[in-house]
């Protein structure tokens, strides 16, 4: 970043300011002096907050010299590319005096990036006015670098799984060819291809956690059935064994839904899919709810398929779950109930 050789008519003034402000908050600047961490103030009552004074800890932090920073508007260093929710927070905690949640990146002189987390509080005088603000900040750059490594190499496995879903998928395709029907591998198929976009969509999220809703949705897209499935709940979050079990769960009864329930005929028939939060003793608990309608008389099969397995079986130990599935006339209903993830619904 390049300035304007000499002093501006901002940076003049803050200069003249400087010993007054001193008198004004002697011990609290000399405080600000001697403290290892980054400070400055700025003048509340002028345009674009100029700096009125910058410890030595800021300095070395950023780069520059005392000079070329008095005077200069607040946000001089801030990087062009900035997250514009960070710029929009700053301007909050100018308002209120308070820290940002989000990390903000800084210019060095040197051309480097610096992130740092920023706390503002507003300087009053006897009056109440605020005619400064104290800024302090946090140099977590190694934590930022540290999280940047970890999203490279999360994106890594991601499209490394990825190549390997791929993988199965050709093999499967070339050894079953011949040994099995058709139909019997476009399910397997499915199977893997409804895994593989639940990957990637924890994969953006950093394999921490995903939305029941975006799950449903996820798994639903490929299928063209959305626009016959009502969906109904507020935001659940779910752990990855979670999203990738409901995941299998919800593509069976699609599946089946349009092999041969409410949604095989080309009209009237709708999935209805509804979820809400119960407290329980024990830890709040999920309760959802698929119901079919609409659709052909159903009565139940003669014998459990590997889907009715999955639900019944699979998904009810590994979330711990309990799993109800009917084949009502009307349709097909299954309701589960779960524990919740932690902090769901706080």
């Amino acid at each position: 970043m390049s300035h304007q050789p000499g002093k501006s008519g901002e940076q003049k003034h803050a200069e003249s300011e400087i010993e007054g402000f001193r008198d004004d908050l002697g011990p609290f600047v000399v405080a600000a002096e001697t403290t290892r961490m980054p400070m400055v103030f700025c003048d509340a009552q002028a345009p674009g907050k100029p700096i009125v004074f910058v410890n030595q800890a800021f300095l070395d932090l950023t780069g520059y010299g005392e000079q070329e920073v008095l005077g200069q508007k607040f946000d001089f260093l801030f990087q062009s590319g900035t997250d514009p929710e960070a710029l929009a927070e700053i301007q909050t905690a100018f308002e209120g005096g308070r820290g940002l949640d989000t990390p903000v990146r800084f210019n060095r002189k040197d051309g480097g990036t610096v992130w740092v987390s920023i706390f503002i509080s507003p300087v009053r005088d006897d009056s109440g006015t605020v005619v400064q603000h104290f800024a302090s900040f946090v140099d977590i750059t190694r934590r930022e670098q540290e999280h940047e490594r970890l999203r490279s190499l999360l994106d890594e496995l991601t499209h490394r799984t990825q190549n390997t879903l791929a993988t199965v998928l050709a093999i499967a395709g070339q050894t079953l060819r011949g040994m099995a029907d058709e139909q019997a591998i476009d399910a397997f198929e499915g199977r893997i291809l409804a895994l593989s976009k639940t990957h990637c969509l924890l994969g953006a999220e950093n394999w921490d956690e995903v939305g029941l809703s975006e799950v449903l949705e996820q798994t639903l897209e490929p299928l063209g059935l959305l626009e016959r499935v009502s969906i109904e709940g507020g935001e659940v979050p779910l752990h990855p064994k979670e999203a990738l079990t409901l995941t299998l769960a919800f593509h069976e009864l699609a599946s089946n839904a349009v092999s041969h329930g409410a949604l095989s005929t080309p009209f009237g028939g709708k999935v209805d899919v509804s979820w809400l939060l119960e407290e329980a003793p024990k830890g709040d608990r999920i309760r959802l709810r698929w119901r079919e309608s609409g659709g052909p008389p159903v009565s139940p099969p003669l014998s459990k398929g590997f889907g009715r397995r999955l639900i019944e079986g699979g998904l009810a130990q590994d979330l711990n779950a309990d799993v109800r599935l009917g084949f009502e006339p009307t349709g097909v209903v299954c309701e589960i109930v779960m524990p919740a993830s932690e902090g769901t619904g706080g």
